[in-house]
């Protein structure tokens, strides 16, 4: 294992819904027997797979089932998948917040992990006081940590603050200075997950420049958890692919995000039928239909325009009820976060609300795209969340496809002008 710096062997988290611990003495008290006499956790055999989109009959369900893969050093692993797939869970248990339920993880060299905003972080302390407690609890001494200090601190931007507490951080202001602390204290792996989902472009790049520095420079190792493809394509040597706790592809990072592309079924229709309690929802919101198609022509094309439709049933009366339309491209770039006010005057009512809403020709780019939709109570509380639930492809009327040949997530059709003089000497005269 000397070129080794994780290995992760079988690896199955078990988690019981609803509760903490198993919720009974009785069945903490089974388990316990069969762990003292070497034998399999006797509810593991009725845990479901974690699949978000079926109604279980189990309230044990695997978080991580059967995992395996490992991590040469220097390697930078980019770790995909939708929400809910495992990845979180499984940065846990590598950076040893939980322990597996099953199965064994090696690991080789001291982790550094920052896995949500202010990991690690005591509130009431100063930004100063949490770099040197970050670099004790890795070992360092206070020379060790004083010497990256001005690094620290100049690469976060809060050299102003650094002596403020941290709980009067912005959130922006947390994670800046938690990457820091994470990627200058020279750990052998650095595990990361979604930091570039806080921040603004300068240090998302910023963050990229360090993970790779630290790698190709300092042969360190990095695991990347994102949902930004191009930052994924970008950064990343080897990936894999998360699917309901399940790894369904390991290998190198463009196959891997192709793979997660790909592996997706284009479908710009879907109607509801059958019971109303079965439709996509919750007990607010149910979708019955929603609908993609060129606004003209049989085929969506950079030139055809988009219609779309939705229509959903409302359980919540009384409410200032909205609906936010959010569009991606395969590299799970934004293209517009839209919201419409459906009820301003706290008066939803129960029943089927249809929303129509058309993107103008010569608009989007050609490539795959697909539909988030959040339905929100004042623009401040979820009801209902669902991600990908629409995908759908524009074509390219020049080749018949859908090649971006051109790169770009927009398409306009510029009115250019162009304007021209014969000689220098009628521009000197002009």
């Amino acid at each position: 294992m000397s070129d080794i710096a994780i290995k992760v062997d079988n690896v199955g988290k078990l988690y019981r819904l609803g509760e903490v611990g198993t919720g009974t003495l009785s069945h903490d008290l089974n388990r316990w027997v069969a762990r003292m006499r070497g034998k399999e956790d006797p509810f593991a055999k009725i845990g479901e797979s974690n699949d978000r989109t079926q109604k279980g009959e189990s309230d044990y369900v695997w978080a991580l089932q059967d995992v395996n893969f490992e991590v040469k050093k220097g390697e930078v692993l980019g770790i995909i998948g939708k929400n809910g797939a495992g990845k979180s869970t499984l940065l846990k248990l590598l950076s040893k917040v939980t322990k597996p339920t099953t199965g064994h993880i090696k690991v080789n060299g001291r982790i550094a992990s920052l896995l949500e905003v202010g990991t690690g972080f005591h509130p009431e302390m100063t930004g100063r006081e949490n770099i040197f407690l970050n670099g004790a609890i890795m070992g360092m001494t206070k020379k060790e940590i004083s010497s990256k200090f001005d690094e620290i601190v100049d690469f976060a931007g809060v050299e102003r603050y650094v002596d403020t507490p941290v709980k009067r951080y912005s959130s922006g202001m947390y994670v800046r200075l938690a990457f820091a602390v994470a990627a200058h204290l020279e750990p052998e792996i650095l595990i990361v997950d979604e930091v570039l989902a806080v921040g603004d472009a300068e240090f998302q790049k910023k963050c990229l420049g360090k993970m790779k520095d630290v790698s190709v420079n300092d042969g360190r190792t990095v695991l990347f958890v994102s949902h930004n493809m191009a930052a994924v394509k970008q950064l990343c040597t080897t990936g894999i692919v998360m699917r309901n706790g399940a790894i369904v592809f390991d290998g190198e990072a463009l196959p891997a995000v192709d793979y997660y592309q790909t592996s997706h079924d284009t479908n710009s229709f879907f109607e509801h039928s059958g019971s109303l309690d079965s439709a996509p929802g919750n007990h607010n919101i149910r979708i019955l239909k929603f609908e993609v198609e060129p606004t003209t022509g049989e085929a969506i094309s950079i030139s055809s325009g988009i219609d779309f439709e939705l229509s959903f049933y409302n359980h919540k009366e009384g409410i200032n009820l909205d609906a936010t339309f959010e569009l991606r491209n395969l590299d799970e770039i934004v293209v517009f976060h839209q919201g419409l006010i459906i009820t301003a005057d706290k008066d939803s009512k129960r029943g089927v609300y249809t929303v129509k809403g058309r993107l103008q020709p010569n608009l989007i780019n050609a490539g795959n795209y697909s539909f988030k939709m959040i339905f929100g109570e004042n623009q401040r509380y979820a009801l209902f969340v669902i991600e990908d639930f629409i995908r759908f492809e524009v074509m390219n009327e020049a080749d018949g496809s859908n090649s971006n040949v051109l790169p770009g997530i927009i398409r306009p059709n510029i009115d250019y002008q162009l304007s021209f003089q014969n000689s220098a000497n009628e521009l000197a005269t002009s």
